[in-house]
């Protein structure tokens, strides 16, 4: 016998499990199989007990660590919805903006209110900036009074269409560009759809100094009333979104000839260097030309974290929130950059315990003085404002929660 089937045959356990079986047990293939089988278990004996039983208490952990992690992880997500873990330092930043929006909010709901009550006309300080920040904090989570904001936007509409036959002559109403610009930017952001009214004033900043390569205000009340770039921001936004296929043309042409004054016109102030970068998407200017203007924004940024009018002036609301907004909404700036973090610092430490930023103002009035429902007395205007582009710069800082 070869050696090799000798050492098999010498082998017990071989020996068993080829053991001749009377014939008659033998009935089919399937069974000689099961025979094998049980036979090698057996040979396995506890080895088999104990190899199943070390894997069934690894599964039994495997699950009692799956359910740990996945407890960890809702913890995490009610902490933070969008999945992210806040650091505990930028949780409490978020929270002092919160509170600071919060408590702004009915202020301006009680000016924009109180001053349509109180004045016919439209007015870019109690309606324009007070809705657009609304607008923006209610898509950010914050509950505003709807039927507020609805009001606003046909007061705003209303104001238009009163000038409706004066905007197709090409004389506008009162306030000329910056009113016909900031009441269609009111009237975007609250959706309002393009009309005849909407159309006859994208026709009037068609058509409107065109002999000029810029638009200009009609009076010279700084800081917000009174820059060209300011004007001309307002004029190409508005075009933008209400002009019409027929108006197109005329469109183009000022906007070559804005294109050109903006990308060489040297801003000398605050306002001017705010509008002449939320002007430059609408001229398409290259990327590089853009981080050039928020770089020159930055590098003007004071100690305390807020920027000026002039750089002859100290920091306030009006400059900080107007610059503020702009690096992040056209510079694209995260709010983990340091210098929006120093930004919302100061707007936040500078709050008054009202709700409301003060600012003091520079400009003659035009006007009848009159209550408008915000305080401040006769800062009123440039004092909301402020507050709602500070408002509006500390909305850009959190995360949306409703689409548009």
């Amino acid at each position: 016998m070869h050696s090799l089937s000798r050492k098999l045959a010498d082998d017990p356990a071989v020996a068993a499990g080829s053991e001749k079986v009377p014939k008659s047990n033998w009935k089919t293939s399937r069974e000689r199989r099961d025979l094998h089988a049980n036979n090698h278990f057996l040979r396995l004996g506890n080895f088999e007990l104990i190899h199943t039983g070390t894997i069934y208490l690894m599964m039994a952990r495997i699950v009692i660590y799956t359910a740990v992690m996945l407890a960890s992880l809702s913890v995490l997500i009610a902490a933070d919805p969008s999945g992210t873990r806040i650091p505990a330092e930028a949780e409490q930043s978020q929270a002092s903006v919160r509170r600071a929006i919060q408590n702004a909010i009915p202020h301006l709901q009680q000016g924009a209110v109180v001053s349509a009550k109180e004045r016919k006309c439209f007015t870019c300080h109690n309606q324009a900036l007070p809705v657009i920040a609304l607008v923006e904090v209610s898509r950010r989570g914050f509950k505003i009074d709807e039927e507020i904001l609805q009001r606003q936007l046909q007061h705003t509409w209303d104001h238009l269409h009163r000038g409706k036959s004066g905007y197709l002559a090409g004389k506008g109403q009162g306030g000329q560009v910056m009113t016909a610009g900031y009441a269609l930017w009111t009237l975007e952001r609250g959706a309002w759809k393009a009309d005849e009214t909407t159309t006859a004033v994208a026709h009037y900043l068609a058509e409107y100094q065109r002999e000029k390569n810029r638009w200009t205000a009609s009076s010279q009340r700084l800081p917000s009333s009174g820059s060209p770039f300011t004007a001309t921001y307002l004029a190409l936004r508005g075009l933008s979104h209400f002009g019409t296929e027929e108006q197109q043309e005329r469109f183009e042409v000022r906007r070559d000839a804005a294109a050109t004054w903006v990308l060489e016109t040297e801003p000398s102030d605050t306002e001017g260097r705010v509008f002449q970068l939320r002007t430059l998407p609408y001229i398409d200017a290259t990327q590089e030309t853009i981080q050039k203007a928020v770089d020159e924004l930055l590098s003007r940024q004071h100690a305390d974290g807020g920027w000026s009018q002039t750089d002859a002036m100290s920091s306030d609301a009006y400059a900080t929130g107007t610059v503020l907004a702009a690096l992040q909404e056209v510079g694209k700036l995260s709010r983990d950059n340091p210098a929006v973090k120093e930004a919302c610092d100061y707007l936040v430490s500078s709050q008054l315990p009202d709700g409301t930023w003060h600012v003091v103002t520079h400009a003659k009035p035009i006007q009848d003085y009159y209550e408008s429902g915000f305080p401040h007395d006769e800062d009123q205007f440039i004092s909301i404002t402020a507050t709602s582009w500070a408002m509006l710069a500390l909305a850009f800082t959190l995360p949306v929660t409703r689409d548009e």
